[in-house]
């Protein structure tokens, strides 16, 4: 798959199944778990206190948070769509609990290219998986590039408040 010298991918090169560039984090330690529950002020006890987690909640182990979750997601696709693209939508569904001690994977795969409205519309499936290949947080999203290379979409995007059933 062609990227920009920006590091882009060109919408043009594009194909339907291409995978696009994953993020892998990890193993996750009660030390990143702590830091993100700190940063986001979520003092929930599952996320640090593996006793309170297990015996209380009966979890397997300290949960990683789900805001740190669609973080990874929404970073893999801006990383890859950015700085000529956008994301412009995002949806997925928490399946599985990962925990401490998971590596996560976060990918991607395009499954429909659109041309409108003088843009590229890349729709892809998109997940995270753990190390053994479990996927806990499926979902899709869709990027928009420009149509010509060397061009950027528009900040703000005029189609981000738009309603349409894309």
């Amino acid at each position: 798959m062609s990227q920009a010298s920006n590091n882009a991918p060109v919408f043009e090169d594009l194909r339907v199944g291409d995978d696009i560039t994953a993020l892998v984090r990890g193993p996750i330690t009660t030390s990143h778990l702590m830091r993100w529950s700190a940063a986001i002020e979520n003092w929930h006890r599952i996320h640090y206190d593996l006793p309170f987690a297990t015996e209380h909640d009966k979890l397997p182990g300290l949960p990683v948070n789900g805001t740190w979750k669609q973080h990874f997601l929404v970073q893999m696709m801006r990383e890859w769509l950015t700085p000529a693209g956008w994301l412009w939508k995002i949806d997925f569904s928490f399946r599985k609990l990962d925990v401490a001690g998971s590596t996560l994977t976060a990918w991607g795969r395009i499954t429909a290219l659109e041309e409108r409205d003088g843009m590229g519309y890349v729709t892809c499936e998109i997940g995270i998986r753990n190390q053994d290949g479990q996927e806990s947080t499926p979902g899709t999203a869709i990027g928009v590039l420009p149509l010509q290379q060397g061009k950027v979409v528009p900040y703000p995007y005029p189609d981000a408040f738009a309603s349409h059933d894309a």
